[in-house]
């Protein structure tokens, strides 16, 4: 019985396996996060599809898309920590608090704070691309959870964006989408990603604390 439902099961069980590496790997802002993310987001298209949770599997190509734009951000900003590092180091002269993030050419990407701008843009973002999936899934797809599946997905574009970034307040958007998920994937019988989802949640709790030392 266990041997089989491994055997039928073994996509999703790597799927988890690695989701759980990768938020590890985010809760310590480590990179290799990103290379990870595309894993499991290529494994999850797979598995989502099959389940037809379509709005999730259009989610993880999205996660392929950010994955490679997050790799990116966040090269560049180590790079310019590395500049500003040696800069400061050959000129005592200059005082490092001066420095401000539109400084691009010595500044690196830290962890910053969801300003009120940025919250109403993604607010209004939200808005329209959970309207937009419900709309799609409910008329041209068979998903039995349009609004559900719209929901997670909306809501994991937008923090996702933010994780790209390295805004703080993401990790409550993904403990939202974690409960929700959960209860989700549980009316399909997703017994590995009901797990990971649950490891998801603990962790996100995790990365709050975490991240707020580097605030």
């Amino acid at each position: 019985m266990i041997p089989d439902w491994l055997s039928n099961n073994l996509i999703e069980i790597f799927g988890a396996i690695t989701g759980i590496i990768y938020v590890f790997l985010e809760i310590r802002q480590n990179i290799w996060l990103w290379p990870v993310g595309i894993v499991t987001s290529a494994v999850y298209i797979i598995v989502f599809f099959t389940s037809k949770f379509y709005a999730d599997m259009s989610l993880q190509v999205y996660y392929l898309v950010i994955s490679i734009a997050g790799w990116v951000w966040w090269v560049k900003g180590a790079r310019r920590g590395a500049e500003a590092a040696g800069q400061e180091k050959t000129d005592r002269l200059r005082d490092r608090q001066t420095a401000t993030p539109q400084d691009s050419k010595t500044v690196r990407l830290y962890v910053t704070r969801l300003t009120l701008k940025t919250s109403l843009i993604l607010s209004m973002v939200f808005i329209l691309l959970y309207f937009l999936m419900w709309f799609v899934l409910s008329q041209l797809t068979d998903s039995p959870v349009p609004e559900w599946d719209s929901f997670i997905t909306s809501l994991s574009v937008i923090a996702t964006w933010m994780l790209a970034r390295k805004i703080y307040e993401h990790w409550y958007l993904w403990m939202i989408v974690n409960c929700t998920s959960v209860i989700l994937f549980l009316t399909r019988g997703l017994y590995p990603t009901i797990i990971l989802y649950v490891v998801y949640l603990v962790m996100s709790f995790v990365g709050l604390k975490e991240w707020k030392r580097s605030l």
